[in-house]
């Protein structure tokens, strides 16, 4: 077992050398938290002997991570710093565009910057922009273009995560976390947190406004089924919905509760993501939550930090975590969707 390092400690370390700009990548990373198996079934996704390695920290609130296939390289939030940060294996960390989020000149409250973000068929940045309050595509050319960023003339509140269907449909949440004041806040032009559709032909369609924090969103390798999590204290749920074949979805149900596991540790179900046998990868209270395609646990990566969000990078088979102050990874024996 490698040896886990105190936080402060590692925190420190990492962001100087970031800092400094230097992008050594040490031989081996330090390690934190447990695997918490439920089922003996996780042994199919995860050996018994992997590890949580901490691959950079030092940051304020990371969200969003997304893996370039073609660069090998992966990007995630900071969300307060409204940065992008990109790290590869071979350069270590930098920074990869700034500002993500926010391009206002008022101060716009603790969270401006890009959360979800997503590289599209093309290979392009799509990102869910706070501050901005759109939904907004990275063109390879430079510049940003906005897809969407109101729902019939109404400005959304905080795009927060994103998906898209093989079909090229594009599906998002948004929640209030983005607005300095959140659900008070004065800028706010919706009574309700939405989940939207946004067609190829630029049509936005609202699905359902039943949550009250909507946030992560994911779909099925099908993609016959929507997945979307609620970061409601009172009430931490995934809902599954049917997708039907206009893109709409049909009537959910509860895939899973997590009221009697708030006790376990932070966190809210958040962001999440999908392996080609339908497994979902769901980040919860007390770290990422492993289940089957038919809604039962089989265990739970604890990283004893708040954990906001997951993707699929390398060949497919490595989880990238965002964690609070930190990014993490671990190796599964499965593979992501998409690769």
């Amino acid at each position: 077992m490698r040896r886990s390092l105190p936080l402060f400690v590692l925190a420190g370390a990492t962001l100087g050398t970031a800092l400094l700009g230097n992008t050594d990548t040490p031989s081996n990373y330090p390690v934190l938290g447990k695997i918490n198996r439920f089922d003996e079934r996780l042994g199919n996704l995860i050996d018994e002997d992997a590890e949580i390695e901490v691959i950079a920290s030092g940051f304020v609130w990371t969200e969003g991570p997304a893996w370039n296939k073609e660069g090998r390289y992966l990007v995630f939030s900071d969300i307060p710093r409204n940065v992008v940060m990109k790290w590869s294996e071979a350069e270590g960390l930098s920074e990869y565009l700034k500002p993500a989020g926010y391009t206002g000149i008022v101060d716009y409250g603790r969270e401006p910057g890009s959360n979800g973000l997503l590289f599209d068929a093309k290979g392009r940045l799509t990102l869910c922009e706070h501050g901005d309050r759109r939904v907004s595509v990275l063109t390879k050319d430079g510049g940003k273009r906005t897809l969407a960023d109101n729902y019939r003339g109404s400005r959304f509140n905080s795009p927060n995560d994103l998906v898209y269907h093989s079909n090229g449909n594009l599906y998002f949440t948004d929640p209030i976390y983005g607005l300095p004041e959140r659900q008070d806040d004065p800028r706010r032009e919706m009574d309700y947190c939405g989940v939207y559709l946004l067609r190829p032909s630029g049509e936005v369609v609202l699905l359902t406004k039943e949550f009250t924090r909507p946030n992560g969103i994911a779909l099925s390798p099908d993609g016959q089924t929507l997945y979307v999590a609620q970061s409601d204290s009172a009430a931490p749920i995934w809902r599954s919905y049917p997708v039907k074949a206009d893109g709409t979805i049909g009537e959910g149900r509860i895939f899973f509760n997590a009221l009697k596991f708030k006790k376990d540790g932070v966190g809210n179900p958040d962001g999440m993501t999908v392996d080609q046998k339908g497994n979902l990868w769901a980040t919860g209270p007390g770290g990422i939550y492993i289940f089957t395609p038919e809604g039962e646990l089989l265990g739970r990566i604890e990283t004893g930090e708040h954990s906001s969000n997951c993707t699929w990078g390398d060949d497919g088979s490595t989880l990238y975590m965002t964690v609070d102050m930190y990014v993490c990874r671990v190796r599964t024996k499965t593979v992501g969707i998409g690769f």
